[in-house]
């Protein structure tokens, strides 16, 4: 007996990110997730899986309209006609209360109710499957507890939505402990709700599978579902489906070694090289985040020109890439090499500079002075820059001291190698 796990799917959830830039693969993006549960449910058929199990957060939240439980029947339909049934249970994104739109499910989807745990059997495959759906998003009690004892003879599943305890990067929902499935005496909890692929062994097989298809730069690596292969002694055999159709990652790129701007643009398109050889026979697109770390001398060329490299960068992607790789972001977080002390010795207008900028950190007056000249600035620019440039908050509470003590070595340094 072999069944697909699938978790947090998110149906029609856009893609964040990329959308902004003229380049980016734009109808990719519209449809990724729609496009990932297609190639799940080509996998399901093709590899005549016996049942799906999705363990909540199918949607991501009530539809904008109905194409999206309409797109969700047809997929079904697909499985229908394949004999195989699915079994879905709602999470806090798709939970009975945030869905305000509804259509009759087909006869092959079987839903975990809401007001109580109940159980699937499935006779013929000697399985049992036993969950609750969410009929609160904000369901904070810990529902594994109420799940029913596993039945003997039988293959036991348990389905749940949940955060477990201590993962603190995910809302925690429904509560419980790893020991407390373990102690249930299911042979297989399938989870949702952890976007990361997890496996925990132990008497039970604890499993996320992590969501199909990775939303924005927090989401990186492959993305897909679980292949459970079992029979009533317990899980014979575990595996990863990945069906994104594209790739999230972020390269981090030392330039320590960089002397100028050009060197550093050499620099990231040998990572750029390296990173597309890894992924020789992957032809899913990438979406990449650079950011540029390293003491090097190379920092003053690259103060305040993040656009330009980006743009340089953009263009080695476009030659490299041969369509399969957009950059999401170029992050530069360089430091000088020179902590100061080098510069003061030299007693000239830069060193004075450096020492006017640091004690402009402490003025009030200069600071004052500063904040009514860049507020000018931040008022008449694009309202999308006001949630991607972090200054800016900084500037209209008045709070630039940071940024005074994070331009001066930048700026010192570009007008030292401008010398």
């Amino acid at each position: 007996m072999k069944f697909i796990h699938a978790a947090d799917i998110h149906l029609d959830s856009p893609l964040t990110g990329l959308s902004a830039y003229p380049d980016a693969p734009v109808e990719m993006l519209r449809t990724a997730t729609r496009d990932a549960f297609t190639n799940l449910v080509a996998e399901a058929i093709e590899q005549a899986v016996d049942f799906m199990v999705i363990a909540g957060d199918l949607y991501d939240g009530t539809w904008k309209d109905h194409n999206t439980g309409i797109y969700f029947c047809k997929e079904m339909g697909r499985l229908k006609k394949a004999g195989i049934p699915v079994y879905l249970l709602f999470g806090n994104h798709d939970a009975e209360s945030e869905m305000t739109k509804k259509l009759q499910l087909p006869d092959n989807v079987f839903a975990f109710d809401t007001r109580k745990p109940n159980t699937f059997r499935l006779d013929q495959h000697k399985v049992a499957l036993h969950g609750r759906s969410f009929k609160e998003k904000e369901t904070l009690e810990n529902l594994a507890t109420g799940y029913p004892a596993p039945i003997p003879g039988l293959f036991n599943i348990g389905v749940l939505h949940t955060a477990l305890e201590g993962n603190s990067a995910h809302a925690t929902y429904a509560p419980c402990s790893l020991d407390e499935l373990h102690a249930k005496g299911y042979h297989y909890w399938a989870l949702g709700h952890v976007h990361e692929h997890q496996i925990f062994e132990g008497a039970s097989t604890v499993v996320f599978p992590g969501n199909l298809q990775g939303r924005h730069i927090r989401e990186t690596g492959p993305r897909g579902a679980v292949m459970v292969t079992a029979d009533e002694h317990g899980v014979q055999a575990l595996s990863r489906l990945f069906v994104h159709v594209l790739r999230w990652a972020h390269l981090e790129v030392s330039v320590a070694e960089c002397q100028t701007l050009a060197d550093v643009v050499r620099s990231l398109g040998q990572a750029l090289d390296d990173l597309i050889a890894s992924n020789p026979s992957t032809p899913i697109p990438m979406a990449v985040r650079i950011t540029v770390t390293g003491k090097t001398a190379a920092h003053g060329d690259l103060f305040g020109l993040e656009s330009q490299l980006r743009a340089e960068v953009l263009a080695l992607a476009v030659a490299i890439g041969s369509g399969r790789v957009w950059i999401e972001k170029v992050k530069v977080a360089t430091s000088v090499v020179d902590d100061g002390e080098a510069l003061r010795t030299r007693a000239d207008a830069l060193s004075d500079l450096q020492d006017l900028l640091q004690a402009a950190e402490t003025d009030p007056e200069f600071l004052n002075s500063l904040q009514a000249e860049l507020l000018g600035l931040v008022n008449k620019a694009p309202l999308e820059l006001h949630t991607t440039v972090p200054y800016f908050k900084a500037i209209r509470t008045g709070d630039l001291a940071d940024l005074v003590r994070d331009v001066r070595p930048g700026l010192v340094s570009h007008l030292a190698q401008a010398e």
